[in-house]
């Protein structure tokens, strides 16, 4: 007696996502940190809002099929970082076909505006609406290395302007870290690490005047590890 074939298989459909962060400031110039998504029209989840990305396409790899996602459908040609995360495999994560998700963070520095679609826009993380599928844990485990890499690397160099001042440079770190860093530590701290180089110009004086304050810039614009042990911890530590 033959043995009962086994049903046919749907193949494994492969996607990509991104967890894109920007700090951006509000109507009252509270910096904070967003996440760029897109709110779903269809089911599953639909109304819910979800991470940029698509389906992996053939003679693709995972960093290339993202970058043409991003560059199509949001306008972000070019990040100013962008690291594969993890993949996302539980069968049950989307319904129906099993779908596995390479996700990725990217960063996009303060003052980058790309074109976006009618449905996507930046949603402050202190304010996030409900999330799609599983993207809201994407969402968390990229928060988290951002955190983790802003610590030991670089990589606020991504999320700042190509000129900025220690400040302006300290209310990012605050917008990731969700506390307080001191701008004269911070400099000190990067100063010493290397990081950080005076450009010779002046930010223009605010409303209240004062002393112009100098601008600096990253001694580079790629990933570095400075310090594999440090970590900004909040004030009370």
């Amino acid at each position: 007696m033959t043995p009962d074939a086994s049903p046919p298989c749907d193949p494994l459909r492969h996607e990509v996502l991104a967890a894109v962060f920007g700090v951006r400031a509000d109507a009252q110039g509270f910096a904070s940190l967003h996440v760029l998504v897109w709110q779903r029209a269809q089911a599953p989840d639909a109304g819910r809002w979800a991470l940029p990305g698509g389906d992996l396409a053939a003679g693709e790899d995972v960093e290339r099929s993202m970058r043409r996602h991003l560059a199509d459908k949001v306008d972000l040609a070019e990040v100013a970082h962008l690291e594969q995360l993890a993949t996302f495999s539980d069968p049950a994560r989307v319904p129906g076909r099993r779908v596995v998700a390479t996700a990725f963070v990217g960063l996009v520095p303060w003052g980058v505006h790309p074109s976006l679609p009618a449905d996507t826009a930046w949603r402050s993380l202190d304010h996030l609406p409900p999330t799609a599928l599983d993207h809201g844990r994407i969402i968390d485990r990229a928060h988290e290395r951002l955190r983790g890499k802003l610590s030991y690397t670089n990589i606020a160099f991504a999320l700042a302007q190509d000129s900025f001042t220690i400040a302006s440079l300290a209310r990012i770190y605050y917008a990731v870290l969700g506390h307080h860093v001191d701008p004269t530590n911070l400099q000190r701290i990067l100063a010493r690490r290397g990081m950080l180089q005076r450009t010779g110009g002046t930010a223009s004086p605010g409303p209240a005047g004062g002393r112009p304050a100098a601008q600096y810039a990253f001694t580079t614009r790629e990933l570095r590890v400075t310090d594999p042990f440090a970590a900004f911890r909040p004030p009370d530590h």
